[in-house]
């Protein structure tokens, strides 16, 4: 099957967050399916030009047309990536190549990835590869499947686009007069693109894909109602015949305690007692803990927003510390009033706080290994990747059972047995704090259970091979095949 996947991020390229590893995950899984031809297609940021390790080729240039503008597209394919997909980067000086810092958060987003969405699509018919499926991801890429129904069909008339939400915050709302300015798509596009008198660009993907997916089951089902969908509930309850969820997996080679080059000491499932005992001992004296092998540390690796839960870890950090035996690190950067918190809290409990606002994924791996418990209290989580993370390297997670984090965080028992870790149903901090303590007396109180609950996580298969399975089969579906 020939596939083209469209996205604005992919690691190991340009990332921000967890779409961007969804798309070095992804690709390259379906890439292993026997019969695939798999292509991905990236914006060609500056930092991805300026950088020597990706060596590209010029295969062609052209103009895009978008409304009353033309703009150059310098079409580029990656030199030297040995498994079977194949990259493909769009430069536009104008839209992509003189920028430093942040992917997104420009004045002109909109127009620039409108003109991205329409390049994606002149360049596969420059390249003459006629997908079977277009798989585009998140606002950036939402105007695809409207573009492909209002100028390509000619190009491609068996073609079948597959829109994915990884995060329905961010929807790429625009004026309304950009509808013709900028897109000038015919007017029947225009009631599925309006929302309040304003262009809603994900609004018309989920209108116009043949098929809308989200990153878990349980978010797909959530998104129907108000609380998580951001105002969108009523278009995705309309579109929820053709809506399905599947669960991210995450990368096992590159998280693998077994030979992460971030680590100070390897160890697997049969060996994880010994290797986190190091691992640990060695965390706690980088960040500047006591070395306490008995104390359980519990352990936090996140953008510091309120959508993480961190209103409700703030709320719970003091009694949990005056109450339990315990040490918590937290590392991550983000809003002034978190980041502040959490300085104060080390202040006041030096020995058994340790705040690391910066942005380190060596560090990030090391707390990984070295955690006893893994908090993760979102308020939403549409995937969620850290949960997974965290249970591969042995650390036992305390989630709030919501989006992905239900979907792969089985709830065990206050002794340990049948589930993958500790869970909170309702959003607030004493159901999150009791949580917490189930896990912290498992850990104090019955070491034999604990390990054998770090045991059932490290033996988990969060690959990406079941997912990309999943992808196929609704692929093939699509495709009548």
């Amino acid at each position: 099957m020939r596939i083209a996947i469209l996205a604005s991020e992919g690691a190991p390229y340009a990332k921000s967050g967890g779409l961007g590893d969804v798309m070095e995950a992804l690709p390259a899984a379906l890439g292993r399916i026997p019969g695939n031809e798999v292509v991905l297609v990236l914006p060609y940021y500056k930092k991805i030009k300026e950088n020597p390790k990706y060596q590209t080729e010029l295969i062609c240039h052209f103009d895009v047309t978008l409304g009353w503008r033309q703009q150059y597209c310098g079409l580029l394919r990656l030199k030297g990536r040995d498994d079977n997909v194949k990259v493909y980067f769009l430069d536009s000086d104008y839209y992509f190549g003189g920028r430093d810092g942040a992917i997104y958060g420009h004045g002109d987003d909109g127009e620039r990835f409108a003109w991205f969405s329409r390049a994606c699509l002149d360049s596969l018919m420059r390249i003459g590869f006629i997908p079977d499926v277009i798989q585009c991801n998140d606002w950036q890429t939402a105007l695809v499947p409207t573009f492909l129904k209002a100028f390509y069909r000619q190009c491609f008339p068996h073609t079948r686009c597959v829109f994915t939400i990884h995060n329905i915050e961010y929807q790429g709302w625009a004026h309304g007069n950009f509808f013709d300015d900028v897109l000038s798509l015919p007017w029947e596009f225009r009631g599925c693109m309006d929302m309040n008198g304003s262009v809603n660009m994900m609004k018309g993907a989920i209108e116009t894909a043949d098929m809308v997916t989200t990153v878990s089951e349980t978010y797909s089902r959530e998104l129907m109602y108000p609380y998580y969908a951001h105002g969108l509930d009523s278009v995705i309850t309309n579109a929820s015949w053709k809506l399905t969820g599947i669960t991210n997996g995450i990368d096992t080679n590159t998280f693998n305690p077994a030979t992460d080059p971030s680590l100070p000491a390897h160890y697997d499932a049969d060996t994880f007692k010994e290797g986190k005992a190091a691992c640990k001992a060695a965390l706690q004296r980088e960040v500047g803990l006591p070395v306490k092998p008995r104390v359980p540390l519990l352990v936090m690796v996140t953008r510091l927003a309120g959508h993480k839960g961190l209103d409700l870890l703030c709320y719970i950090a003091r009694k949990l510390l005056w109450e339990e035996s315990c040490q918590i690190l937290i590392l991550g950067t983000g809003e002034p009033q978190f980041e502040q918190f959490f300085r104060d809290l080390e202040a006041q409990f030096p020995d058994r706080v340790a705040a690391k606002l910066t942005f380190d994924l060596g560090l990030a791996a090391r707390i990984y290994a070295g955690g006893d418990i893994y908090l993760m209290p979102s308020k939403s989580e549409p995937c969620g990747l850290s949960q997974m993370n965290a249970m591969r390297y042995g650390t036992v997670p305390v989630v709030h059972a919501t989006g992905g984090l239900r979907d792969t965080v089985p709830p065990c028992t206050e002794d340990g047995q049948d589930g993958l870790g500790f869970t909170f149903q309702s959003y607030n901090g004493d159901d999150f704090l009791a949580a917490v303590k189930r896990a912290i007396h498992l850990y104090s109180k019955n070491r034999k259970a604990f390990s054998q609950l770090q045991y059932r996580d490290m033996t988990q298969d969060f690959s990406w091979d079941k997912p990309a399975e999943k992808y196929m089969n609704l692929f093939r579906q699509l495709c009548g095949q």
